[in-house]
């Protein structure tokens, strides 16, 4: 387990934690680098639906700029036309607003700059330093060398400029067909860093892009459109995952060639979460395969689907802040994302109960006709929350768990001559059990006591256990959704050779229970968030609940492995 998460954890995240991105920026301030200024941009490609690492970077971006009074830019890089949609774009917008972030009018794509590139580009041939290249991708890439061998020059890479200048123009014209041609970056080809031997920086490609329909036909490679988009925007604080530390010398050579506004690239380590993939690529595998139903199936790490298991945002900004940033690679315990959520939805969550494997209890001295409301607490931890009625009759349901006709030591729920307190109700005493014809447990006699109402002792007699209960005669049938992890295995990758993260799947992250719940959750509105007691915590699902017969989908367990690693239980 990561000690520094443990520490921080233990420390709690009520106030931010430092960090070398928060020093950077705390000695420009002290050395006027930027005019006391903070801007950082959350630059997403909308080629798939955002997961918890990009929250991660989401609440990092927005969070500096907040802290320091700076402002924060949406912008979508959108450079590749194949594999971009506004769907995804919607979905984007929509997980940076419901994490509780603003970027108030700085929304932009850099499909907004494509004439602007390329007038950069042109300039960039003008100086010499771009060239127009006819090798084939495979030649490029077998011209490019190795990491200890320099690779060769390009023949084209010496051509006249006013050539380069026409042949350009042509591409964008389209008259060649895709990759006839390129426009690559002329640096060196025996640069220890092979992003730096002369890379593309356009190529042709006839699609239809999102926003510019088919008016371009030559479309801006990420690395050369990245700097730009940051310098255009005067980006001072340009922070990206730790994979871009080896392009930052290409993103400064053209800042620098062009002289224009330099932003400053800083790199930070990226999010890796136990049981779970953040590969979009294999996040597009499971959903066209239909492993799971849709980018917002409650077993993804994406925002949607964390949201739909019931996340809240809180939840997720305390996890990006406990977690923490660093220059090192390591793995997050998906614990420690409960212990976050588990956090939140105990202050903010509204009790109710309910009965996932019932056992049926008869109690035999209670009037048949004889139907009550009892108070019940809606939230311990906030009591602000007020209270409930739970109708009470004389046949419930209880947990098949809370039962044992042979208890073990230390097994303090119902058992034959045991009394237990009912939650918010009356004690009990478990008088008869009775079974089917092949030994099974079907039902249970028990007795109550009329004094214990609410589930106070009427004489100060101890009872050491409660379970929870709902009225057979009120209660509601609903759909649960059980979630579990979505691979066996903490590291999916973790496979023979030949083999494949699917081949970790675990066959039970899903299960669906019917379960009884007490009619007050058949209010429940999508989205609307639940403890059910000593069962876990619960959401309406915001697609498949209607009017009047919501379906829940299990945020969390109520064990706390997390809190038993820190030493919190």
């Amino acid at each position: 387990m990561n000690k520094e998460i443990e520490k921080k954890q233990n420390e709690g995240a009520s106030a931010p934690t430092q960090h070398f991105i928060r020093q950077i920026i705390a000695d420009d301030y002290k050395t006027n680098k930027w005019g006391g200024r903070v801007q950082t941009r959350f630059p997403p490609e909308p080629n798939g639906y955002l997961h918890i690492g990009h929250a991660k970077s989401i609440c990092l971006n927005f969070g500096l700029a907040i802290e320091n009074n700076g402002l924060t830019n949406l912008r979508f890089d959108d450079t590749n036309p194949e594999k971009e949609s506004d769907e995804y774009v919607r979905s984007i917008i929509e997980d940076v607003k419901w994490l509780g972030f603003d970027w108030g009018d700085r929304l932009y794509y850099a499909s907004d700059y494509f004439e602007q590139l390329y007038d950069f580009a042109v300039q960039l041939i003008k100086m010499g330093k771009a060239f127009v290249c006819d090798l084939s991708p495979q030649e490029i890439k077998d011209y490019r060398g190795t990491l200890t061998e320099s690779g060769k020059e390009s023949p084209y890479r010496y051509r006249p400029v006013e050539e380069n200048l026409e042949l350009f123009e042509q591409m964008r014209q389209g008259k060649f067909p895709e990759e006839s041609h390129v426009l690559r970056a002329k640096i060196d080809m025996a640069s220890p860093n092979l992003n730096m031997r002369d890379p593309v920086i356009y190529r042709i490609k006839y699609a239809q892009h999102h926003r510019t329909g088919d008016k371009w036909c030559i479309y801006p490679m990420y690395d050369y459109t990245h700097c730009l988009s940051d310098s255009i925007e005067r980006i001072t604080h340009s922070i990206c995952t730790l994979e871009f530390e080896d392009h930052r010398p290409l993103y400064d050579w053209v800042l620098e060639e062009l002289d224009v506004f330099h932003s400053q690239q800083i790199e930070f380590a990226r999010l890796n979460l136990t049981y779970t993939v953040m590969s979009k690529r294999k996040l597009l595998e499971l959903v066209e395969s239909k492993v799971v139903n849709g980018w917002n199936d409650p077993r993804m790490p994406t925002i949607s689907g964390l949201r739909r298991r019931g996340f809240t945002p809180a939840a997720i900004r305390n996890f990006s802040e406990l977690v923490g940033v660093s220059k090192k690679e390591s793995v997050v315990d998906y614990a420690l994302l409960e212990y976050c959520i588990r956090e939140d939805l105990n202050k903010t969550a509204q009790r109710a109960m309910a009965v996932l494997n019932p056992l049926k209890i008869v109690i035999t001295n209670y009037p048949d006709d004889l139907e009550e409301e009892l108070d019940a607490i809606n939230n311990p931890e906030n009591l602000e929350a007020g209270s409930r009625k739970i109708p009470f009759s004389k046949e419930i349901y209880i947990e098949k768990d809370d039962f044992m006709e042979n208890p073990p030591k230390r097994f303090y729920r119902l058992a034959p001559g045991r009394e237990v307190r009912l939650r918010y109700a009356y004690f009990i005493t478990c008088n008869e059990v009775i079974k089917d014809e092949n030994g099974e447990i079907i039902e249970l006699r028990c007795t109550y006591d009329p004094a214990s109402r609410g589930g106070a002792s009427p004489d100060g007699r101890r009872v050491m256990g409660t379970i929870h209960w709902v009225s057979a005669r009120h209660s509601k049938k609903v759909e649960l959704r059980l979630y579990d992890h979505l691979f066996l295995k903490e590291d999916p990758y973790d496979f023979p050779e030949g083999g494949d993260v699917l081949d970790n799947l675990n066959p039970n992250s899903l299960v669906k229970i019917a379960a009884f719940v007490e009619p007050s959750l058949m209010k429940a509105k999508p989205t609307e968030r639940f403890q059910f007691e000593r069962v876990g915590y619960f959401c309406a699902d915001e697609y498949d609940s209607n009017e009047g017969q919501p379906v829940f989908n299990r945020t969390a367990t109520l064990r706390d492995s997390w809190a038993k690693i820190a030493g919190k239980s």
